[in-house]
């Protein structure tokens, strides 16, 4: 349903809430400070709504905003994308919408191998569930434990898998075009 379809059908749904509630123009126009004219307008379709004027009707109503509108319903807000193996690593998508910010859970088992940092547009978010992640990137090698995180550039040099002999468990959100994650931890109190 396009927008105009959805304004189109705003007026006879504010008509119908109104009559249902024995309301007159006037009495509306005194609750909402919305002239007769501008009402009756929005009502047979020769004034297209606005939140200005939508606003005030609704809370004279007494109706969610949604109601007056038409929201279409929300669906069922789950994600049940099929787990993907990469590379040893199993990835289980928690966003639904190709391109843009990704998120993913990933476990994966034990690693062998030294690490081979590779670089890639972007920026990831890492948080780490179960196990201890290894991340080398750039000069820094570091351990991560349950409930860590780490946020950075893909354009640097990376790589990251388990520390030990245990898999890992975790969270990454990837931005392809270099979107930040605006994860900040509170400063250090001195």
């Amino acid at each position: 349903m396009s927008t105009d379809d959805v304004l189109g059908e705003v007026g006879p749904r504010l008509r119908r809430i109104r009559k249902e509630r024995q309301v007159t123009l006037a009495a509306l126009s005194e609750a909402t400070g919305i002239s007769v004219s501008t009402l009756s307008r929005l009502e047979s379709g020769l004034r297209k709504p606005s939140l200005e004027l939508l606003l005030p009707i609704a809370q004279a109503h007494q109706v969610p905003l949604d109601e007056l509108v038409g929201a279409p319903p929300v669906g069922d807000p789950r994600v049940r994308a099929r787990p993907i193996t990469r590379h040893g690593r199993t990835l289980y998508p928690l966003t639904r919408q190709p391109g843009g910010l990704q998120a993913y859970k990933v476990v994966e088992p034990q690693r062998g191998g030294e690490p081979d940092p590779r670089t890639h547009e972007g920026y990831e978010w890492l948080y780490v569930l179960s196990g201890r992640l290894r991340l080398v990137l750039g000069q820094h090698d570091v351990v991560l434990s349950p409930g860590e995180a780490a946020e950075f550039d893909t354009r640097v040099p990376h790589w990251f898998g388990p520390a030990g002999e245990e898999p890992v468990e975790f969270l990454s959100l990837f931005g392809p075009q270099g979107e930040r994650m605006h994860v900040r931890a509170r400063p250090a109190r001195s």
